[in-house]
């Protein structure tokens, strides 16, 4: 039903797809507005309680004591994690788009490997699906391999918030936390490990389009000097029909638009995007992700050498073994999970 333009939802909209839109909204409220909502929380917490002021005492002693935790692996292995990944509020959440992870291969589960994902799209609603819930069945895909979903770092420094990024798996964006998760094995000799990253982060947010796969991984290089440091096996990792869950006011780089964009990135860490997707009671304009399957799908590994100094010529090589293997998962799967996937490329 259109009325001025706008499509609304029609009024015979089924219970489960409410529940699953409702599911979805709350998620991208709590992600979006989470670092806010832990610092509100707290003043609250602080200055208006009577009673429940005096335990922020020992938490903040507690945040003290376990302020190196996202650096260390985080907690995803711990059993209320488990069952928080396991909520039915992740089905709804999943099946709203729905989010479905395949695999290509069977992995070694007592290897460690880095998962480098393409694309980030704006938010990579379909690698937390994957990965930062048990859903989508991630541990029995692969079996023996603990998850660990790389993230933002300031997560980690806010007062409750950084609880939530810590039950589902989370792990800080920063070269030590990568560093560990590479080299320190998993907490059970018979296991290994799978840490997820996506590579691009959020400069590679501003080029998510609906119909493009543009990436940064030619820039990007240091993901490659870490595997070879530690000897770890790289496996691409490509989102597909993550740049069509929006659209967003896009200008090339040079312009003037783009570079206020890479500033304020550059100040705060966050892409500042214009950005658009459906409301809760229509479908033309929004904050809520379009209804747009999206497929993760993990490629092969590509093996490296343990080489404690590569040299420059060593990662350009290993670098470009990677993206040729990329390159090759994109165009063996595209058929299956992209509309007019031979007018449709992967840009390095």
């Amino acid at each position: 039903m259109k009325i001025l333009g706008v499509k609304f939802v029609p009024l015979n909209e089924t219970l489960e797809k409410r529940l699953q839109t409702l599911v979805v909204a709350s998620w991208l409220f709590i992600f979006a507005f989470g670092d806010i909502l832990g610092l509100l929380l707290t003043a609250y917490l602080l200055l208006y309680t009577k009673t429940i002021r005096y335990f922020l005492l020992p938490y903040f002693l507690w945040m003290y004591y376990d302020w190196d935790t996202c650096n260390r692996g985080g907690r995803s292995e711990q059993l209320w994690t488990r069952v928080v990944r396991n909520n039915v509020f992740w089905r709804y959440f999943c099946n709203y788009f729905p989010i479905k992870l395949v695999k290509t291969v069977d992995l070694d589960p007592k290897k460690s490997y880095l998962f480098t994902v393409v694309p980030h799209g704006i938010i990579s609603m379909g690698i937390f699906g994957s990965f930062a819930t048990d859903e989508l069945d991630c541990k029995k895909l692969f079996p023996g391999l603990e998850m660990h979903v790389i993230t933002l770092d300031q997560h980690f420094k806010i007062p409750l918030f950084r609880e939530y990024a810590y039950i589902l798996g989370g792990c800080a964006s920063s070269i030590r936390s990568v560093k560990y998760l590479l080299s320190t094995p998993p907490r059970s000799p018979y296991t290994g490990r799978a840490s997820i990253i996506v590579v691009g982060g959020a400069s590679e947010s501003m080029e998510a389009m609906p119909g493009t796969y543009r990436t940064l991984v030619k820039r990007r290089k240091g993901f490659v000097k870490l595997a070879l440091k530690y000897g770890t096996a790289l496996v691409p990792v490509l989102s597909f029909g993550e740049t069509d869950l929006y659209t967003q006011i896009y200008r090339p780089e040079g312009s003037t638009f783009r570079r206020i964009q890479n500033y304020i990135r550059n100040l705060i860490g966050l892409a500042p995007i214009v950005f658009s997707g459906r409301g809760f009671f229509q479908y033309s304009f929004g904050l809520i992700p379009n209804r747009v399957p999206v497929t993760v799908v993990v490629g092969s590994p590509i093996e490296l050498p343990k080489i404690e100094e590569p040299t420059t010529e060593q990662i350009n090589e290993y670098h470009e073994k990677f993206m040729k293997g990329l390159v090759e998962l994109f165009e063996t799967q595209k058929h299956k999970y992209v509309k007019n996937a031979e007018n449709v490329t992967l840009e390095l």
